[in-house]
């Protein structure tokens, strides 16, 4: 079969764009090979900037398109000097298994809708009936600098999850075989640094732009000593890159906001984890999804990327004939084993040699892929190809071109290429020649807080909805509980104000809890290869959200304090506000923290609603501290809502000289209330006769230090209880920091 090679060099001076090549390549139909040009995006920049400087004032500072000749590729007298071999993956005899989960023999109605495709998952096959299921079986190989290695099977071969255990995404202690580069282990911490990994699904923020998208990315991945020009030039180069001029001004979007086309989104993707030019870079089925030209153009970017000096890697379901042409490695999959390895143009001779002829003008990828599903669905399956291919490995002569260098020389001299990794430092091993992170924590903080401020501000009906939920609740709250006054009834109505105020505050921060479900594999993506630290992202969050929890708690207050009547002045309105405030900071937090625990959105609300119901009962407002009983007292003092109670409740009555009962008042809400009052001042004469303490009709019989007795609130002052939310909030995000630490490692077990 006839390859496909590409003939343009890394980036070509005429003015069409990486589409309209795409489109001309595909009506040529055929290319020829070129040498792999050896520049890196990395010495892009030295081009970018002296292009940009000799722009004149009329130009747009828009496109350029750089041609890179004298960086490598053939020299311009047709001589060709083959440039050394850096880096050589090799994996030798992966093996995983899980365990098959156990069926319901009583519910048979329950393996008969399987969705999965795989014979063995669907309860076919002779390891339905086994513990485990063998995804991998001694599957070996290797990948090379400047080329494209491509993982074909059908659903449930084992694509995704071989291209998991290349990328160190399955623990291992569960992955059996070895994984070298340049025949040194892969360490798990090296690995994060030098490579990427593009999920299938794009996950981005759906209201930046595409170049907003790639230069947050830039800020993450490249070092501090980059001046924010040079970044900026980088994007710009990769945006050329990937075809996406066009798009740059453009929101990603989502369901809701119009924005980027499949294609484009995809290599906005891929964008992302190559703005650090790794070494090696894994993709789960870049192409899904997208049509035939967006599909071709993606893998067109990729092989430029390995052409720059990296190793791709990317499973692929069933490539059309022009994609195939941009392939140097296949590897096919039948039930977790090889049923081939090797060049694209091998695929004939192969099936040629089992006795099946492949047809002319057939694309090898298609027939092969028909062929292997159909020898599946047999008793013997595929084991005729598999036991094949091993043979024609173990009898083929190994030409293979060893690296030149040692792993950790190869890095250092990938770096002095101008291969971004993270910048360089000095150490004795290839783990130490780069650092773990590219940039401080507080830069990484300040980069988060931006994006996500950038974000949340270009949705701002979000806060709008959050702020007039406030507003509606502190509106009703005032009408109902309008001017109390200092009778007993107005005690008791002021304490049930409190109790539903300081509940309310943490039933509106619920709307918190899809924040981050929506942000969860975003961050699990950037983190698993090292893009910021975990503790930037907590404290990013916590920062970002507070202002929002300022307005709302500046507007319920306002809304409440001076409607129902509160005490205190000036400085009793400033404590509550600042209660309020600490109430959304500890309850922001809690519901941050249950966020990182549970995935599902309804789950979660509904455990957000069940415990804050509990909170509320243990508060101190529906049964007193001391008639709780002792089995409960424990929880009485996790609640959340205790502390802001207690604390507003000092506010308003912590007052000896401020009477709520006087006199016959005392027999308000109770049977002897509906005596006239000349009955109620002769018992009271009575009762002053018997106690030898004269009680007259204004004679003042509970104060607001004694409310605050009655209900028990003793223990803490207003400030304590003030710090402890206080505290409470800090606590949560710690919690929810180690939610983060332990919960996203994102790896197979």
């Amino acid at each position: 079969m006839s390859r496909f090679v590409d003939k343009l060099p890394f980036f070509d001076r005429r003015s069409t764009s990486p589409m309209e090549e795409a489109e001309d390549i595909g009506r040529s139909g055929l290319l020829v090979r070129h040498s792999h040009p050896t520049a890196t995006l990395g010495q892009l920049l030295n081009r970018v900037g002296d292009v940009r400087a000799g722009d004149s004032a009329e130009s747009s500072p828009a496109h350029h398109v750089l041609e890179l000749g004298g960086m490598g590729g053939p020299p311009a007298d047709g001589n060709l000097c083959p440039t050394p071999l850096h880096f050589v993956l090799s994996f030798t005899d992966l093996t995983y298994s899980v365990k098959n989960p156990k069926k319901l023999s009583f519910f048979p109605f329950f393996r008969k809708n399987r969705l999965s495709t795989d014979p063995v998952t669907a309860g076919e096959g002779p390891e339905a009936f086994s513990r485990t299921k063998t995804l991998l079986d001694s599957i070996s190989g290797e990948a090379r600098e400047g080329e494209i290695l491509a993982v074909l099977g059908a659903s449930g071969s084992g694509k995704s999850t071989l291209i998991d255990a290349l990328a160190n995404r399955i623990a291992r202690e569960s992955l059996r075989g070895s994984i070298t580069l340049n025949g040194e282990n892969l360490e798990g911490r090296l690995l994060k640094v030098i490579s990427a990994y593009v999920m299938q699904d794009d996950l981005l923020f759906p209201m930046l732009t595409v170049e907003e998208t790639l230069m947050f990315s830039a800020e993450f991945r490249l070092p501090r000593t980059l001046s924010t020009a040079k970044k900026r030039a980088r994007v710009e180069a990769l945006i050329d890159q990937l075809g996406l001029r066009r798009a740059a001004n453009t929101i990603i979007g989502d369901e809701g906001h119009r924005g980027v086309s499949g294609g484009e989104r995809r290599r906005v993707s891929i964008g992302m984890d190559i703005i650090h030019d790794p070494i090696l870079l894994f993709l789960d089925e870049p192409t899904s999804g997208l049509d035939s030209t967006s599909a071709f153009m993606v893998v067109k970017v990729l092989q430029r990327i390995a052409h720059s000096g990296s190793i791709v890697i990317m499973s692929v379901h069933q490539p059309s004939y022009r994609i195939l042409g941009l392939l140097d490695r296949l590897i096919f999959l039948s039930r977790g084993q090889t049923v081939y390895s090797g060049a694209p143009d091998g695929l004939p001779s192969f099936f040629s040699d089992l006795g099946h002829p492949m047809p002319e003008n057939e694309n090898p990828t298609e027939f092969a892929l028909d062929l292997i599903r159909e020898l599946e669905s047999t008793p013997a399956g595929c084991r005729s190809l598999v036991e094949y291919n091993k043979s024609r490995q173990a009898t083929k002569p190994s030409l293979t071109e060893k690296p030149s260098l040692s792993l950790k020389d190869a890095i250092s001299a990938s770096i002095s290429r101008g291969k971004l990794v993270s910048g360089a430092t000095e150490g004795t091993s290839p783990a130490s020649s780069v650092p773990t992170f590219a940039n401080p924590f507080w830069i990484e903080m300040a980069v988060l807080t931006k994006r996500s401020a950038t974000n949340t501000r270009r949705t701002p009906e979000l806060f709008g909805i959050r702020l007039g939920a406030v507003l509606l609740t502190g509106f009703i709250l005032a009408t109902i509980f309008w001017r109390l006054d200092n009778s007993p009834k107005g005690a008791q109505e002021r304490l049930g104000f409190f109790a539903i105020a300081m509940s309310t505050m943490f039933y509106t921060c619920a709307d918190a809890l899809p924040v981050f479900l929506q942000e969860r594999y975003i961050f699990m993506r950037e983190t698993a290869y090292n893009a910021y630290r975990r503790s930037s992202y907590v404290l990013s969050n916590a920062i970002v959200g507070f202002p929002s929890l300022v307005v709302l708690s500046i507007a319920f207050a306002l809304t409440t304090f001076f409607a129902v009547g509160l005490a205190g002045g000036a400085s009793g309105f400033f404590f509550f506000f600042l209660i309020i405030l600490a109430s959304f900071w500890a309850g922001s937090g809690f519901v941050t923290f249950l966020s990182g625990v549970i995935s599902h959105v309804m789950v979660g609300y509904t455990v957000v609603v069940a415990i804050l119901a509990y909170f509320l009962l243990f508060s101190g407002f529906f049964i007193n501290r001391d008639r709780i009983p002792d089995y409960w007292i424990w929880f009485h003092y996790l609640s959340l809502v205790k502390y802001p109670y207690e604390a507003v409740l000092q506010n308003e009555f912590d007052d000896t000289t401020k009477c709520f009962v006087r006199g016959v008042q005392m027999f308000d809400n109770t049977p002897l209330g509906s005596l006239p009052t000349a009955v109620k001042l002769n018992v009271l004469k009575a009762m002053s006769n018997t106690l030898g303490v004269s009680i007259t009709g204004n004679t003042c019989i509970t104060t607001g230090s004694d409310i605050l007795k009655q209900q028990g609130i003793t223990d803490l002052s207003k400030w304590n209880c003030l710090w402890v939310t206080v505290a409470w909030g800090f606590f949560f995000r710690v919690l929810f920091y180690f939610t983060l630490l332990v919960g996203s490692k994102n790896k197979r077990r």
